[in-house]
């Protein structure tokens, strides 16, 4: 008859305790890391269908460039 609380698997259930729990967060934190990937601030790369004229003028629009680097930068494009 066994009587106490024993220390399970030759006394080293608390290594396996240990190593569940690991594996347990780190799942988490691994599972949370894909459902809500970080911006890091970075804006989306353009569609391989967009011109760089296209990305110029939107550039000017959302006020980047000033009219100045805006036509210089056109009349590269153009010429």
């Amino acid at each position: 008859m066994m009587t106490g609380f024993g220390m399970g698997f030759g006394g080293f259930g608390f290594i396996f305790m240990a190593l569940f729990w690991i594996v347990i967060i780190g799942g988490g934190i691994w599972l949370l890391s894909n459902l809500f990937p970080k911006n890091n601030g970075s804006q989306s790369r353009p569609s391989d269908n967009e011109s760089a004229l296209d990305i110029l003028k939107q550039r000017y629009a959302r006020g980047e460039l000033t009219k100045e680097e805006y036509e210089a930068m056109r009349y590269d494009l153009e010429s």
